[in-house]
């Protein structure tokens, strides 16, 4: 019989749910008189993570550690508030010490030199440029079936609908790369061709390191080849990774 067993009280808490030990108890009052803004709450988060999660590692019957869940009050809370705190110090410090250049204003009446989208368009401004493939077709006498401009427009309507048809070809649920190498070098490919197109759409901005026609090249090429280096990497990895992975789930869970 404990204590709280005889007197018939519920065992006291922090507000977490955890009962601690007698000693280490604190008190509303305990609580507030400790409470000295948030790198002393961090702390004590801290401290009673540690706290707890060797208790639960002498604790365990498994030879390895259970997985350890922290409720999202107040562990998740003051984790995430630190990490936020220090990331927006950091953004303040950096606008305080380095202000951005100001251009002049803009004037409605001028053309400026170089017309190009916000950077993230970049790869969609490089698709508009690929007129060299737009193929001229015999029949029309040597004439394109289209312009330039919409076979460019076309071109990112494949793109786009590509991108949003592999979450439907892709049911899986591997969480790795190294669990779907096909599917992670699809992706790293796509990657690669969103860099080299958007270099491609911009590369008047810099001096000609390589002749026009080899950079137009590598925009498709560089795409092809880093996916299957990927899909070879990963695929000598993978017999490994699961061999690992399932020694790892049978010693943490061990089967009846």
């Amino acid at each position: 019989m404990t204590e709280s067993d005889t007197t018939g009280e519920q065992p006291r808490t922090d507000g977490s749910g955890i009962v601690a030990p007698d000693d280490q108890t604190p008190t509303w009052s305990d609580r507030k008189a400790r409470t000295q803004g948030l790198s002393r709450l961090t702390y004590e988060y801290f401290e009673r993570a540690r706290r707890e999660d060797q208790d639960l590692r002498t604790e365990s019957s498994y030879i390895e550690r259970d997985v350890l869940g922290f409720p999202a009050w107040p562990h998740e809370t003051i984790r995430n508030l630190a990490i936020a705190s220090f990331f927006i110090g950091m953004i303040i410090f950096l606008s305080a010490t380095m202000p951005p250049h100001i251009e002049a204003p803009a004037d409605s009446s001028t053309t400026p030199a170089v017309i190009l989208p916000d950077w993230y368009l970049y790869w969609s401004f490089g698709l508009l440029k690929l007129g060299p493939l737009n193929p001229e077709l015999s029949i029309l006498g040597g004439q394109k079936l289209m312009a330039d401009r919409t076979y460019g427009v076309l071109a990112n309507l494949v793109i786009v609908g590509a991108i949003a048809v592999v979450p439907f070809l892709n049911k899986g649920s591997a969480r790795r790369p190294v669990e779907e190498p096909f599917w992670a070098a699809i992706g790293m490919s796509g990657v690669i061709f969103s860099i080299t197109i958007a270099a491609l759409s911009v590369k008047n901005l810099f001096p000609p390191l390589m002749p026009p026609h080899l950079l137009f090249d590598l925009t498709f090429l560089m795409p092809i080849v880093g996916g299957c280096l990927t899909y070879a990497v990963l695929k000598t990895m993978r017999e490994g990774y699961m061999f690992e992975l399932n020694r790892r789930y049978y010693r943490l869970r061990p089967p009846k």
